[in-house]
């Protein structure tokens, strides 16, 4: 199974600049990459922070960009977003229970989608409603490996700016993973770096963002990172995940 992953695109009114750089010519850069070089892929996540500023030409933008591109395309939230413009805008994006959160069971597994923004804040929440809908999909998965996809990381990534944002619950996040035991991988956004490890006994990833990158500071300030742009080429089957991450700007996969 091969999942492309890219984040953070950051979208604003077409024309607009982001830190310097254009947000809509870089996604667009990176879908004609993604487009050119893995055709093949079962699926494609875009993990949150669609728009810099939840507007509406932006969403346009974000849809005019897609109507073209090949393979298929999910979409997720961050806490730049406006979920109910989202959903007006995107009517025919899988949602459940008013979440902008879907499954996808592919050859190799389960992914699951989740939707942690929480409305006026940047840091992410899983409200019951969310974690019920969670727990109902893990034990749906039964005995078949599950992916998470999830704007915001439930752990700590050492950056203490960073860490006051990531998802605020993660204990009980935790404790309905630990019941099932079938995670195999957590992919979020959010931090704008290339980050793998694992947080209690779970591997983990993040992804740079389409458009602009944190400074590698761990320091309590936030400084703007000059690393270029990335996408993740996630393959999964029954040895594992393998996630590699991919420059797009000037090169090639």
């Amino acid at each position: 199974m091969k999942i492309i992953q890219l984040s953070d695109p950051h979208l604003m009114t077409p024309g607009g600049l982001l830190y310097g750089s254009d947000p809509l010519a870089r996604l667009d850069t990176c879908l004609a990459d993604i487009g050119r070089n893995h055709a093949d892929a079962d699926l494609v996540v875009i993990s949150g922070d669609l728009t810099n500023d939840g507007e509406r030409a932006a969403y346009e933008a974000l849809r005019e960009a897609l109507a073209g591109f090949g393979p298929p395309c999910r979409l997720m939230l961050g806490n730049h977003d406006d979920r109910a413009l989202f959903l007006e805008m995107f009517p025919q994006a899988p949602a459940e229970r008013g979440f902008v959160q879907s499954v996808f069971d592919g050859s190799e597994g389960r992914l699951i989608l989740l939707d942690t923004p929480e409305i006026g804040q940047v840091e992410g929440r899983l409200c019951q409603a969310r974690l019920d809908w969670l727990d109902e999909k893990l034990q749906e998965a039964r005995d078949r490996p599950a992916f998470l996809f999830m704007h915001h990381p439930p752990f700590r990534i050492h950056m203490p700016v960073l860490d006051e944002v990531k998802l605020a619950d993660a204990d009980a996040f935790h404790d309905i993973l630990r019941r099932h035991g079938n995670v195999g991988h957590i992919f979020a956004g959010h931090v704008h770096r290339l980050i793998a490890g694992s947080w209690r006994g779970i591997p983990v990833s993040t992804l740079r963002s389409t458009n602009h990158q944190t400074a590698l500071d761990f320091s309590d300030s936030w400084r703007l990172g000059h690393e270029p742009p990335a996408y993740a080429v996630v393959f999964i089957d029954a040895d594992g995940v393998v996630v590699h991450f991919h420059d797009f700007l000037g090169g090639s996969a």
